[in-house]
């Protein structure tokens, strides 16, 4: 069996299907994986350090405004649309897949729409709650659909083929708690925030953290990835104690998850799907400027279920949202309903449960 993945640009478009291709060669040694993508996205360097077999497209994506200037660049990215189709479709009768595979990202749409003209099996795996524009363009066609969300199902009219299999992420073996904290240097009977906003960092998120601490004495263990661009300020201000861990990245996020009682962080689908495995109460603060905005549908999804509570980023550094957060921490009957919520939005499975239906799709004449 070969099968072809198109999506990336970034890891949350990247990372579901590199979990899908190892859950297909743990299920079969003999399955061939290869990928398509952009030299601009996050998969020009990962497909290969993973060993699968890229094939660069030359796709971009639309601009969302309507100046005179977003309008140009949009008549551009047409025009490479469709010699991106050429590309595709070449690609696809060379390699001559059983089935493909979309995660989304733009570079997905010219290798789908290839793969459907072509009569090809597909499947489209959205992580989002509110599903990208390929996923709403050619869902309709894809012979099957799977969602992250059940929220995302009103955006599809056709009934069958469509399913809620959750998003594969990665997996974090149980840790002891006290275990986990003492490996930050932290105290280990103190109840314990985890704050991350991504490699890079979130700046409104570190000015409200910085803040908080300003204030004087918490009360509570806090471990804070700052991300890479705010550090060298940041550990110039607070040095690590009992009660604080400070990084630009967590190498070991298995321990941070294990030490934490709740999370404060980004919306992403990826880390979304990460919480809810493990069942981790969350405090959200979406980014505002993705795609359609896309991590507030996903927030509100947790929230509206008691799993999680949604700030938005403007209000991240209000005095209520410190009351909210810390009177959540010290609340252990409410941490154990919202984690239970969170836990029962899980799809720890989702990886393999995706790859079996490639495979039956691969199966179908």
């Amino acid at each position: 069996m070969k099968v072809l993945f198109a999506g990336g640009g970034t890891g949350g478009h990247l990372y579901p299907g590199i979990a899908m291709a190892e859950a297909l060669q743990k299920r079969s040694s003999g399955t061939e994986v290869l990928f398509a993508g952009t030299e601009r996205g996050i998969e020009a360097t990962e497909v290969p350090r993973h060993g699968y077999r890229l094939h660069l497209l030359r796709v971009r994506g639309l601009k969302r405004g309507f100046s005179i200037r977003d309008i140009a660049a949009n008549l551009q990215v047409i025009a490479e649309f469709v010699g991106a189709m050429r590309n595709a479709l070449r690609l696809v009768r060379s390699e001559k897949p059983d089935v493909v595979v979309g995660t989304g990202g733009f570079v997905s749409a010219p290798v789908l729409a290839a793969a459907i003209l072509l009569g090809k099996k597909t499947l489209l795996q959205e992580q989002n709650a509110f599903p990208g524009l390929t996923t709403r363009l050619l869902g309709r066609f894809a012979s099957e659909v799977h969602l992250s969300f059940q929220e995302s199902r009103r955006f599809f009219r056709r009934k069958e083929g469509v399913y809620v299999t959750g998003n594969p992420s990665r997996s974090f073996p149980e840790v002891d708690m006290g275990e986990a904290r003492r490996a930050f240097g932290l105290d280990p009977d103190r109840p314990t925030l985890l704050v991350f906003g991504g490699s890079r960092g979130a700046r409104s998120i570190n000015n409200a953290v910085r803040s908080w601490l300003e204030g004087g004495e918490l009360g509570v263990n806090i471990i804070w990835q700052t991300g890479s661009l705010d550090y060298p300020a940041l550990q110039k201000e607070f040095r690590p104690s009992a009660s604080l861990w400070t990084g630009p990245y967590i190498d070991d996020m298995r321990m941070a998850y294990g030490a934490a009682d709740l999370v404060l962080c980004r919306a992403g689908a990826s880390t979304l799907a990460e919480l809810c495995n493990l069942g981790k109460p969350a405090v959200l603060i979406p980014y505002p400027y993705a795609a359609a905005n896309h991590q507030y549908f996903n927030a509100e999804a947790l929230a509206s279920e008691g799993a999680a509570l949604c700030i938005s980023d403007a209000d991240v550094a209000l005095s209520s949202t410190r009351k909210k957060v810390f009177s959540l921490l010290g609340d252990e009957g409410e941490l154990r309903g919202m984690a239970r919520k969170s836990l029962a939005r899980g799809n720890p499975a989702a990886a393999d449960v995706l790859a079996g239906r490639i495979e039956r799709l691969a199966t179908i004449s």
